[in-house]
């Protein structure tokens, strides 16, 4: 094993693996560690006013747009201009960094490609460290992949997806690389290794380095990601501008701030995106204490209740006042090859959604699955002539606080509560293994789903929420509930592969998540321990 030769005061939690020594070479963790040591300090003090901000929440403050920033809000400005790549995103496919999902989802006829550290992919160490190799390996068009099953090999086209890179988000620590006696920030660990990697090269290509960051609950935070921005370009001696990030808007409280996230991003901004599913997750978990904010069955909250579509409008309004995309989100499900019917009336759903949001002016969608890229594309060729749709500007709209937290009607099942445990339980259980990206039911599950899944079940149990046939949601029956549903699992996958798996430690988490008094803040946050245990047990 090759030893590193590691700056002061900065310790290896992680296994060195052939190949690793490549990314973390004496040159990239004095750069990641500058980062860590320079900005680290804010990104606490953020995270330590987020909570004092949830205090207030859970006292009964309702948010408002801020009034010490109504002037950013009400002048004339834009962000500046974009790069002639990034102007049509109209398709935009993500996934997590493993090597054979890279090279199909930019093979995939995407505009864009969003590789995921987050929630698409467990942050174990290796996951890190390899999907930072794989992605310096596609900057290089070196990339391929021969499925060993099959020996069915896999390599870049001549027309490739425009790639951007999700890091992880502000709260989230990396365990595996101590800094001055604390886990290095997981935000700037896999955007340091990134962009010290690839910037240059990304130059060389005629291109930038582009991003997605996820999480942010105010401009502050923002703010922050500019600093870390400005300060990286300096350092590698790359224009500044070069980063261009979209910050996905998917927690209720950065709704408030949208123009003041655009205004600290300004040289660097690729507009925004409505991360549906955290977004919902974020309206349960921040007004937790709240019964006025009980939401009904997860499948019931979509994006035609008026919370969300007016969101959405909003999203698209303030993006196309500052000349800059807004993205429409998420279309989780996937192709159902053994049911004709089922997978038409599933496409038919992709269909609709993405008719909506093309007509309500987005500028583009996501997709899960390359199978979609086409139904998403007709769509907004049907709709968009043009390279975006920045020119509607959407003056039409117009969005108060009321509207951002009607809380929609709605049922609350039995089978509702079972989707939220199975869900659930289905998620974990591979994230545990190892993999964060997941075929449930037919749609694709990140964590945001499962998120969305063990606090809706918290916030019935909290708030003494009873069934449509008028059953109390109690503890006791969700454990029962979620015995059950292991029960199904065992009898379809067998003994073996039942115990081969981690379907017991998921439904503990499941059960823990959802008992304990104060809300867990994210789950991926104690899953993320189970990780890291389980890792120095193996070594």
């Amino acid at each position: 094993m090759t030893a590193l030769q590691l700056p002061a005061g900065v310790e290896l939690a992680g296994a060195l693996k052939p190949g690793f020594e490549t990314i973390l070479t004496p040159e990239a963790l004095a750069f990641i560690v500058d980062l860590q040591r320079r900005f680290n300090p804010t990104r606490q003090a953020l995270l330590a006013a987020r909570v004092e901000r949830q205090k207030r929440l859970d006292g009964g403050e309702k948010p408002d747009f801020l009034p010490e920033t109504r002037n950013i809000r009400e002048s004339d400005w834009t962000v500046a201009s974009l790069p002639k790549d990034i102007l049509d995103r109209r398709v935009e496919i993500t996934g997590p960094v493993d090597r054979k999902m890279i090279v199909n989802a930019l093979n995939s006829g995407a505009n864009v490609f969003m590789a995921d550290f987050e929630d698409a992919s467990t942050p174990t160490w290796t996951n890190m460290l390899d999907g930072q190799i794989n992605l310096r390996a596609a900057n290089r068009r070196e990339i391929d992949f021969t499925e060993p099953s099959t020996g069915k090999a896999y390599a870049l086209g001549q027309q490739i997806a425009t790639l951007f890179v999700r890091p992880r988000g502000w709260h989230l620590p990396e365990r595996h690389l101590i800094v001055d006696g604390e886990p290095m920030s997981g935000s700037l660990f896999d955007f340091g290794l990134y962009f010290f990697h690839n910037a240059k090269q990304r130059l060389e290509n005629g291109t930038g380095t582009y991003f997605y960051l996820p999480k942010l609950e105010s401009h502050l935070e923002a703010r922050l990601w500019n600093d870390v921005f400005v300060h990286a370009q300096n350092t590698l001696g790359v224009p500044q501008g070069t980063i261009k990030a979209t910050v996905l808007i998917e927690t209720i409280l950065a709704t408030f701030e949208m123009d003041e996230i655009l205004w600290e991003l300004k040289e660097h901004s690729a507009g925004l995106n409505c991360g549906r599913w955290d977004y919902i997750f974020s309206f349960i978990k921040k007004f937790r204490e709240q019964d006025w904010a009980v939401l009904p069955n997860r499948g019931e909250v979509t994006m035609t209740t008026h919370f969300l579509r007016t969101y959405s409008q909003l999203v698209i309004k303030t993006c196309h006042r500052r000349d800059v995309h807004a993205m429409g989100g998420m279309a989780a499900q996937i192709p159902i090859k053994n049911d004709p019917a089922a997978n038409e009336t599933a496409m038919e759903r992709v269909r609709a959604d993405k008719k909506r949001e093309a007509g309500d002016g987005h500028d583009g969608t996501w997709v899960a699955h390359p199978g979609l890229v086409a139904i998403a594309k007709a769509e907004f060729d049907a709709v968009m002539k043009d390279a975006n749709q920045i020119a509607r500007k959407r003056q039409d709209v117009h969005v108060t606080a009321a509207d951002l937290l009607q809380v929609p009607q709605g049922g609350k099942s039995e089978a509702g509560l079972r989707q939220n445990v199975a869900v659930g339980i289905g998620y974990v259980e591979a994230w545990l293994r190892g993999i964060g990206c997941v075929p449930l039911f037919n749609l694709m599950e990140d964590a945001a789903t499962a998120e969305i899944s063990r606090a809706q079940v918290w916030q019935w149990v909290r708030h003494g929420q009873k069934l449509d046939d008028g059953r109390a949601i109690t503890k006791e029956l969700v454990r029962q509930i979620v015995r059950e549903e292991l029960d199904k699992v065992k009898a379809q996958v067998g003994e073996a592969a039942y115990a081969a798996g981690r379907h017991e430690d998921a439904a503990q988490l499941m059960i823990d998540l959802v008992e304990q008094p104060v809300f867990r803040e994210f789950l991926t946050l104690p899953a993320y321990d189970r990780i890291v245990a389980d890792e120095r047990q193996a070594a």
